[in-house]
């Protein structure tokens, strides 16, 4: 084992919390997960018990020290990285309210349309289009208007790694990574919105938000005497302010530069990008200043449903692939890639529309659906299932073409999530849209992140690009193939137009089935 001195990062995510530690060169120690539930009161709900968190969070801390055999002086600092947009209600005592509203709750959809029709100028960070519902900032309205005896006995609202850092360190103190990325706080303009929240007659939030704003890495406090006891670490123990999730995953993956982005592929695509002057438009979010690195501003973008658009046919539509997978002790993904492989580029002319879920970006559009278009009685289920990945690649760049549209260029994509494992996949996107696809060493990007952080905040390294210098290490890099991008022009060009072609008949199907469901429910 490496020797220490050790850094701890903490991964909040949806489905339960990872400690990860870390020595100085970014090596991993040990990982130690503990699994949590998210209770869905009502449809478009979903929460989770703050007490499960921390009790899971206990679990998980305890097992990775004893794992490790990491004694409590050897842990140098510590960081965190968590969900964003959940949020909660807390009182005088520092002790939740109701249960935390989970990012991916969209009760809040009616708040969310009265910030986006007040048209201020805060909305840039949402490409001056439609606010998310799943943002923090409609869920905090949404909380005042319709539980105001909750809102009203609630000295701090808050998000979860909020939470977290006041459980550790006993202070109220947010990061710009989420007082930007979620409630459209921008210390190019002077921080808070102050407009935007008075049209919305929310002006008293900013008596309850974190007052102080801290940058990533920077130092909160020590390690509180009840909290180090509890976990078994030492009191005065460094806490540096951690980020959300998927940001700290970025981090993880090295993407500290400008012209870096991060390509974090699993049930969804989430693209993070670093950019050296402010850029704003339709079709991404952002850029938001500071938010990960002093100087530079970030962009994000995402597709709702990637990964997930594979699993569903190979759940569904891969009985031979999974038989024959079974015969030769492999996965079937396997036999799926290797179907993929023997299909020509194009795939004899099917095009996919990855929108099973709605897209997310460039359109912003939840009314949307998937579809396959191109068929014949000469295709078969390899043909299929080249196009689901040939179609996610040009949902991939059409985002990429909204960016460089508002000076933001992609020159680099760093990888890290499951479908990265699939080499032709991650060739196809190269491919697409003509860039180098990376890939480290250490896949456990979020806790990694939060690691590095924790190594600014120790003093082990001055900033984050020198801990990340030091801890993320580039294992190989796909090439794009100059010949594969042009001809796939064409195919990408025909994916694009889809959309414009397709949209209002989808959204008139998508409103018949919600009518139907809606009728339903009332004769239930």
């Amino acid at each position: 084992m490496a020797e220490g001195p050790y850094l701890m990062g903490i991964d909040f995510g949806t489905g339960g919390v990872r400690v990860g530690i870390f020595d100085q060169e970014g090596t991993p120690v040990v990982f130690h997960g503990v699994e949590f539930d998210t209770k869905y009161p009502r449809s478009g709900w979903a929460e989770q018990d703050p007490d499960v968190w921390w009790t899971s969070f206990v679990e998980a801390t305890k097992k990775a020290m004893q794992d490790g055999g990491i004694s409590p002086e050897e842990i140098a600092g510590i960081s965190t990285d968590a969900t964003a947009s959940t949020v909660l209600a807390m009182d005088e005592n520092d002790k939740h309210l109701r249960p935390a509203i989970m990012w991916m709750d969209v009760r809040a959809s009616d708040q969310a349309k009265r910030l986006e029709e007040t048209h201020d100028n805060a909305l840039k960070y949402s490409g001056y289009g439609a606010v998310s519902a799943e943002w923090g900032l409609p869920k905090a309205l949404w909380l005042k208007e319709k539980e105001p005896d909750t809102y009203n006995n609630a000295k701090h609202l808050c998000d979860c790694n909020d939470w977290l850092i006041n459980r550790l360190t006993g202070e109220w103190k947010s990061s710009v990574n989420i007082a930007s990325a979620k409630f459209f706080y921008d210390r190019d303009a002077g921080g808070w919105p102050e407009t935007l929240l008075e049209a919305v007659g929310f002006e008293d939030f900013l008596d309850k938000f974190p007052p102080d704003v801290l940058n990533l890495g920077e130092v909160v406090g020590g390690l509180r005497k009840e909290a180090a006891d509890e976990l078994g670490l030492k009191e005065g123990t460094p806490v540096a302010q951690g980020a959300i999730d998927a940001y700290a995953g970025a981090l993880g993956l090295g993407v500290v530069e400008p012209g870096t982005l991060a390509l974090i592929t699993g049930s969804s695509h989430v693209m993070i990008g670093q950019a050296a002057r402010p850029t704003h438009g339709q079709g991404f979010w952002g850029s938001y200043t500071d938010a990960m690195i002093p100087g530079q501003y970030t962009v994000e973008a995402g597709q709702v449903s990637t990964g997930s658009v594979v699993a569903w046919f190979k759940n569904n539509f891969a009985a031979e692939a999974a038989q024959e997978a079974k015969e030769r002790g492999v996965d079937t993904y396997d036999i799926l890639n290797e179907m993929a492989e023997k299909i020509p580029l194009g795939s004899d002319g099917l095009v996919f529309i990855d929108y099973f879920q709605g897209n997310r970006s460039p359109h912003t559009d939840p009314l949307v659906r998937g579809m396959v278009w191109g068929l014949s009685l000469g295709h078969t289920p390899g043909h299929v299932f080249r196009s689901i990945l040939e179609g996610i690649c040009f949902g991939t760049e059409s985002i990429f073409r909204a960016m460089r549209g508002h000076q933001f260029e992609p020159k680099l994509n760093v990888v890290s999530g499951g479908p990265a494992k699939s080499d032709l996949w991650m060739q196809m996107h190269a491919d697409v849209s003509n860039v180098p696809m990376s890939f480290t060493k250490v896949s456990e990007g979020p806790v990694l992140g939060a690691a590095m952080l924790a190594g600014v905040g120790a003093g082990i390294y001055p900033d984050i690009p020198s801990a990340a210098k030091n801890m993320v290490h580039t294992e190989r890099t796909i090439e794009p193939n100059q010949e594969a991008h042009e001809a796939y022009k064409f195919y990408l060009e025909r994916y694009i137009e889809t959309y414009t072609q397709m949209k209002d008949s989808m959204h008139k199907m998508s409103r018949h089935e919600a009518s139907k469901g809606e009728t339903a429910a009332a004769e239930a």
